[in-house]
């Protein structure tokens, strides 16, 4: 069994402490808060694989340190080119995917991103992969709110999401 090697790094934003995973090539692997340590730790075991990760602390700032420091700062398209690996289902991928393409200030619904990856009857499904998502804000789960306009349910909670959509901007 092949052993990954990631690294990481811990980050103070103005949502709170935040810890960022990354591969030795520079790919995001995850990012949540560091509440949410357990979530993260179990996502990296459902992505990777039970003992099949290697995560040790980086020495120095990683270039997607930087670019989440500018994105806090307010260069919010500082994200956008971050590159992201994850592991995850063929479909839970379809819908990270998907999720990297609503622009920073709009939102876009389940049935939304449902219909856009061409499953328009998979809305629970999307919400379902739209929960696993192990990298936050780079692949903007928060972006995503209810049919209605309402916000929806949120990893890292409600009152990050509604900072983070106003930091980018959306009419909410």
């Amino acid at each position: 069994m092949t052993e990954l090697h990631f690294f990481i790094e811990s980050m103070l934003t103005p949502t709170g402490a935040m810890q960022l995973v990354t591969d030795e090539d520079g790919h995001v692997r995850a990012l949540d808060w560091v509440e949410c340590e357990e979530r993260l730790s179990r996502l990296l075991r459902l992505q990777y694989g039970e003992g099949r990760t290697l995560v040790e602390p980086r020495a120095e700032a990683s270039g997607a340190r930087r670019a989440l420091e500018a994105y806090f700062a307010g260069e919010i398209s500082g994200i956008e080119a971050l590159k992201v690996k994850t592991g995850g289902t063929p479909f839970q991928r379809e819908v990270w995917s998907a999720l990297r393409e609503i622009p920073a200030g709009r939102t876009a619904s389940y049935g939304e991103i449902a219909t856009r990856i061409g499953r328009r009857r998979a809305v629970r499904a999307v919400g379902m992969a739209n929960n696993g998502n192990p990298v936050a804000i780079v692949v903007p789960c928060h972006r995503v709110i209810g049919a209605d306009g309402s916000l929806t349910g949120y990893g890292g909670g409600l009152e990050r999401k509604l900072w983070l959509l106003r930091h980018e901007g959306a009419a909410i």
